[in-house]
């Protein structure tokens, strides 16, 4: 069940369309999906994420001890850098994303939506004698993105995380109608996930299942530091690094127009010439209607798929697929 702080009051905005799982509590779109998803390509508008976690960290041993936890180097992490990092399970396989930002004295980081209690509960687990503490900031703060090339002004004392994609503000919930009404126009979360399955982003939740290790996401690029270890999990990155590869890869998919219904989360992915009964040999993770690609998902496939061979998804529909992680 959504909590009632997480609900954002910008689902009052006229053309306001609530978003399904995982994203409840803010806007699927405002009225025009096309619209919104130009706008933020653009560089203006904003996007509501307002139902994400966001967890900090404070205390004089935060960057030390979450080196030891996250697979990303964030000993020396400079005050304003951002960075992204992964936890993973004994066995090398994903449990949270964090997108990271330390200001100097806290160490911002935002999560997928309702998973911010599993997280803490594993960081309280791992204080032992570490001088530091973590906090659930979500009923105080929201997540927002300012799309890259966006002149927006930040207010006054909000934590930014920069990126190449963009500007993610740490603002504080009380303040989230006020922002909307001087930094319009607002863009729904299906713009956001269209520009990021272009962009080959992948997602804890929608890219991930029980069993993913970050080298079929193509995460080792930007959420793993490769030279490190001391982490839960590390065992697995190393020898599948050093020794062979991973069992499935990454692929965006370009699927046939002409369909009305986009796959779902889960839907097969099957080779076209073995035709509907043919063996699954992966699933879609995220599909979306792009502004100017059309219809596009990424999708999750065994590693010996052929690069060019036709795709079937779901019930029928055409794909080709574009490399994201090499064979």
């Amino acid at each position: 069940m959504l909590r009632q702080s997480k609900a954002s009051p910008l689902l009052s905005l006229p053309g306001a369309v609530a978003a399904e799982a995982p994203d409840e509590g803010v806007a699927a779109h405002y009225g025009d999906l096309f619209r919104e998803q130009r706008a933020l390509a653009g560089g203006s508008g904003f996007v509501d994420l307002s139902h994400r976690g966001v967890v900090t960290v404070t205390g004089p041993d935060r960057l030390s001890w979450l080196h030891l936890l996250i697979t990303q180097h964030v000993s020396a992490l400079p005050p304003g850098q951002a960075t992204e990092a992964l936890i993973l399970s004994a066995n090398g396989h994903i449990e949270h994303a964090l997108y990271l930002v330390d200001d100097g004295a806290t160490t911002w980081a935002h999560v997928e939506p309702g998973t911010e209690g599993d997280l803490i509960a594993y960081l309280e687990s791992m204080k032992f004698f570490y001088q530091v503490e973590v906090a659930d900031r979500t009923a105080d703060l929201a997540v927002v993105h300012l799309p890259a090339g966006s002149i927006a002004e930040v207010p006054d004392g909000v934590t930014v995380r920069e990126t190449p994609h963009g500007r993610d503000l740490f603002l504080p919930r009380a303040g989230l109608a006020d922002f909307a009404a001087a930094h319009g126009p607002a863009a729904g979360v299906l713009a956001y996930e269209a520009l990021r399955v272009e962009a080959h982003r992948p997602r804890v939740g929608r890219e991930t299942d029980h069993r993913t290790i970050p080298h079929e996401l193509g995460w080792l690029g930007t959420a793993v530091h490769l030279q490190k270890g001391c982490y839960r999990g590390q065992e697995t990155v190393a020898r599948v690094h050093n020794l062979g590869k991973p069992p499935r890869r990454l692929v965006f998919l370009h699927l046939d127009g002409s369909e009305v219904t986009l796959p779902g989360h889960g839907a097969p992915v099957r080779l076209a010439s073995d035709g509907p009964e043919g063996r699954q040999l992966g699933f879609v993770t995220t599909s979306a209607r792009h502004y100017e690609l059309g219809p596009v998902a990424l999708a999750l496939v065994k590693r010996n798929v052929p690069l060019d061979a036709p795709l079937r998804v779901g019930e029928g529909t055409a794909a080709s697929q574009e490399v994201v992680v090499e064979p």
